[in-house]
């Protein structure tokens, strides 16, 4: 698929996802789910329960693949850019640990999305977030003017990973950090799994490998680049999720080049520095 055409698709299921309030890009047992499911798979991907209660309701749309805002180590007054928003659920815990001093900027590439961020913000009256529309690989921030970069499962879904993480140099201030949690490969998916629609959606197929990510965010510029955490995703939490079924279905593959496959994705927590 060309890039355009992979942008169009996504942005048109995140649209669905957005309306209906269901998750489809985490180890889950299930992807069409509801407020109860959004939470649950919040906790197993690592989000307190005080977290979870202290965003407005329909904020948190079980959409990550890690908690980047734990990691982040914010500090008042400082100004937090989201890549991929989606609802808001980072940017409104990010808002809480920066305090009215400082100021939190979600982007998101589905109007849907940052329509539903904003009417959050409104309905937990978060006056230091803002949520503006556009593509995480063309920022819409201007240069040097953030402290801190966080992202959750969403730079696997950009076409172009390195302009992401070049774009993100570009608008961090110098000493400014980079917080992501995001899905990476420890080795090449079939070509049945990379050309698949679902699995792209689902946050498979467009995940490249390991040193490719992580040698990406280096030649962007940064420093000090490490992975903070890693956890693989047990065959047996995804094989009766959906997305998982209609990516074996319409990818032709066994059950056991299935497990292979999952075996390799892993969630991975990544920090680098702008020097």
């Amino acid at each position: 698929m060309k890039k355009e055409e992979i942008k169009k698709v996504v942005r048109k299921s995140y649209a669905k996802i957005a309306k209906q309030q269901s998750s489809c890009c985490a180890p889950v047992d299930s992807c069409c789910g509801s407020t109860d499911l959004a939470q649950d798979i919040s906790k197993k991907i690592g989000y307190s329960e005080e977290e979870i209660k202290a965003v407005p309701e329909g904020a948190n749309l079980g959409l990550g693949c890690g908690n980047p805002v734990a990691l982040a180590s914010l500090k008042e007054g400082e100004t937090v850019l989201d890549l991929g928003s989606g609802a808001g659920f980072d940017c409104f815990l990010a808002a809480d640990k920066v305090g009215k001093k400082g100021r939190v900027i979600g982007i998101d590439m589905t109007p849907e999305m940052v329509e539903k961020a904003r009417e959050n913000a409104e309905k937990g009256k978060y006056e230091n977030v803002e949520f503006r529309l556009g593509e995480v690989e063309h920022l819409p921030a201007a240069d040097s003017s953030v402290d801190i970069i966080i992202s959750n499962c969403v730079i696997n879904l950009a076409p172009d990973k390195n302009n992401v993480f070049m774009e993100a140099f570009r608008v961090l201030k110098p000493g400014g950090r980079l917080m992501i949690s995001d899905i990476v490969l420890l080795k090449e998916l079939p070509d049945s799994i990379k050309s698949s629609i679902e699995a792209y959606v689902g946050c498979v197929s467009g995940a490249v490998m390991k040193d490719r990510y992580i040698g990406a965010i280096k030649e962007a510029g940064f420093k000090e680049v490490r992975i903070i955490d890693e956890t693989s995703f047990p065959y047996e939490s995804l094989e009766n999720d959906p997305t998982t079924k209609a990516i074996i279905e319409n990818s032709n593959i066994s059950p056991e080049e299935a497990k292979e496959a999952v075996n390799s994705v892993i969630s991975i927590k990544i920090y680098g520095v702008k020097p």
